[in-house]
């Protein structure tokens, strides 16, 4: 220990930290790093369900945008979805139906590219005087299982 004498004659001992002072330091700065970790963590999940719902949100205004184009396809948009109608790509005439069953598999396909766990699913409502479709895209993320769902009404031509 240095010590040195002060101008009454006395004994003057070294200062400084102790150990037990840089211990609580250490463990005061310990926690905040954690506290910022955490936010860090929280932030990127954040980000990732929004992303999930950008994607659900373009998928149903897809989907809404091709049921406004068919109209007169009727519950053929209510279909699960199948096998992709190739009368899109050939030389024949597509019926409301087909394009509507074609529309469905482009669908799922976006959803299932997009979204973890993608589910689509349209209904349709034609008993109202103004004919309406429900379009939900749900997805999987830990603990939860968010859904979009909008409700468009359509004339039928």
């Amino acid at each position: 220990m240095i010590s040195s004498k002060n101008r009454t004659g006395g004994i003057k001992h070294g200062r400084g930290f102790s150990l037990i002072e840089v211990l609580i330091a250490l463990i005061i700065l310990s926690v905040g790093m954690l506290g910022i970790a955490g936010l860090y963590v929280q932030s990127m999940q954040a980000g990732r369900t929004s992303m999930f719902r950008h994607n659900a949100v373009t998928l149903a205004g897809d989907i809404a945008d091709r049921i406004r184009a068919n109209p007169s396809a009727g519950t053929a948009y209510t279909a699960t979805a199948g096998a992709d109608k190739s009368c899109v790509n050939g030389v024949v005439d597509c019926l409301p139906a087909d394009m509507a069953a074609h529309d469905i598999y482009l669908w799922q396909e976006q959803a299932d590219d997009s979204l973890p766990n993608g589910r689509v699913t349209v209904t349709h409502d034609g008993d109202l005087v103004l004919p309406s479709y429900q379009i939900t895209v749900g997805w999987d993320e830990p603990g939860e299982s968010p859904t979009f769902t909008i409700v468009i009404p359509v004339l039928d031509i």
